[in-house]
């Protein structure tokens, strides 16, 4: 057997299947869309860049100081995530005199996030 996780229920016996859903199912993968999706969640993979959305998230806007403060790094390292996060489109910037405050880019990426966080206590509740 391959996997310590694998079992025999978990494992077809035998070909089965329904052509017509698989061919259905293979049409509704978009390669873009699969990768865009892949690039978002690779983003967040990051410790950093999900402590960052998260502090986005529950401070709704904060300026690069206030996040390395809260991370204990360098000013230089909070804005080298900060502008990760805005290159793949789940951070946005405003500029207010000589401070960059970042927000998240839109509700789809809170939800995201908030999704995410209560699907994590959903399993450490069940541990």
């Amino acid at each position: 057997m391959g996997s310590d996780l694998e079992t025999i229920e978990e494992i077809c016996e035998h070909g089965c299947g329904d052509s017509a859903r698989t061919d259905q199912l293979r049409e509704s993968l978009q390669e873009d869309d699969i990768m865009g999706m892949v690039q978002i969640f690779k983003a967040l993979s990051d410790p950093n860049r999900m402590k960052i959305a998260y502090l986005l998230l529950r401070g709704q806007e904060c300026c690069v100081c206030d996040i390395a403060a809260v991370l204990g790094s360098s000013v230089a390292t909070a804005s080298h995530h900060l502008r990760q996060l805005k290159l793949m489109e789940i951070a946005k910037s405003r500029k207010d005199g000589k401070n960059v405050f970042y927000s998240l880019k839109d509700h789809h990426i809170e939800t995201l996030i908030t999704m995410t966080l209560e699907h994590q206590k959903e399993r450490n509740e069940h541990e």
